[in-house]
């Protein structure tokens, strides 16, 4: 596979390499061929539209949290749309009625305030009610949707049966970058729990968490997952992985601007934790680099810092065989996902360039902000 020049691209700009988003939609491909389950792009995770016809080449559509993101999977795409929120904007329903092909409820108070509107809409609507089983594997709260006291979907105890009255589908979601063991376990829980009700239903929707593209996933035990549920209950299976789809498929390029010392060598960049890869804070973790290692390992270490004036901005600390000087290009493994839907412009900081790179086209950069993105959000 030929290599990517990096210094070729602008700094900082997120780069995905579409061979390596192909292999991805190849296998979660090969997971619908054999159990008829669909798959579907979770528009929070990866939602660089530019790639969307690709995308739709493999996956039956696009599962969306708000109205623009069930609009844009509708213009962007054009397949199946399914949408979903803890609770539905008024003012927003109709507009999105017109893109949705399946609503997912989170209370049955909700389901009953728009169920006159969904069922007099001109097309059909496939509407769910989102549940709790109360068991998650998770261990970072942030990211637990079956944390105590959470707001995401029906525990046993607030499922009104009386209120099924067209609902046609179950959604659980409860899950975060696992593998299909915890799936294993988790539907066994949904089933003692919700099994009587899925008997009347005509799909189940697995949501999100699966790392089905993940090197050391379980596919086998997916399969098996999908064809118990699917098998036993006669329901349409619907996944909807975000990270899965573009995991491991981009990159963050940046510059060493400066090198400081307080106490260690500090290189600043012209990237930020703070603004262009927020799960680093949020998480917390540490992207890795290419060519670079843990502290200490090779010769000369360093603390990377962003360009905020937060004290906090800082990506991490690593180990480089050659000394950081000013100029210097850092190339971030893994930046595909959940960077681009979630970056920000705090202290006026530019967000990086969004590129992609293929055999045939080369580097294509897609997108560049300037002042005007700032500014126009603001007043």
């Amino acid at each position: 596979m030929k290599e990517i020049d990096y210094s070729a691209v602008p700094s900082p700009s997120y780069v995905v390499d579409e061979r390596l988003l192909v292999k991805n939609l190849e296998l979660l491909n090969s997971v619908q061929e054999r159990t008829g389950a669909h798959i579907l792009l979770a528009q929070k995770g990866f939602s660089m539209h530019a790639l969307y016809p690709l995308v739709g080449k493999y996956l039956k559509g696009v599962t969306s949290s708000s109205l623009f993101e069930a609009r844009l999977g509708y213009e962007k795409m054009g397949k199946e749309v399914h949408a979903y929120a803890p609770a539905y904007v008024d003012s927003e329903f109709d507009e999105l009625m017109k893109y949705s092909d399946h609503l997912v409820f989170n209370s049955f108070d909700q389901w009953r305030r728009y169920k006159d509107k969904v069922q007099s809409a001109p097309k059909h609507i496939s509407c769910g009610i989102r549940v709790n089983p109360e068991y998650s594997e998770i261990e970072i709260p942030l990211y637990d949707p079956c944390y105590n006291n959470s707001r995401l979907g029906v525990t046993l105890d607030n499922f009104r049966a009386d209120g099924l009255d067209g609902i046609e589908g179950l959604h659980f979601h409860t899950m975060c970058e696992q593998n299909s063991d915890t799936l294993e376990r988790t539907i066994k829980v949904v089933d003692e729990k919700f099994g009587p009700y899925l008997k009347n239903m005509k799909w189940l929707n697995f949501g999100g968490g699966h790392h089905i593209t993940r090197p050391d996933y379980d596919v086998e035990m997916l399969i098996r997952c999908i064809l118990y549920m699917k098998d036993k209950y006669n329901v349409q299976i619907y996944l909807e992985p975000g990270e899965a789809i573009a995991l491991n498929t981009g990159y963050l390029v940046a510059t060493v601007l400066d090198v400081v010392k307080n106490g260690m060598e500090i290189a600043i960049l012209d990237t930020s934790a703070e603004c262009h890869m927020p799960d680093v804070l949020a998480m917390p973790y540490r992207p890795n680099i290419i060519g670079a290692a843990q502290p200490n390992e090779y010769e000369h270490t360093y603390r990377l810092g962003g360009l905020t004036c937060l004290a906090g901005d800082i990506i991490g600390d690593y180990s480089f065989k050659q000394p950081l000087k000013a100029g210097d290009r850092l190339v971030f493994l893994d930046m595909a996902h959940y960077t681009m839907v979630k970056n920000h412009m705090f202290n006026g900081v530019n967000l990086p360039s969004i590129v992609s790179y293929n055999e045939e086209e080369g580097i294509k950069v897609i997108r560049t902000f300037g002042y005007e993105d700032y500014s126009g959000r603001l007043s």
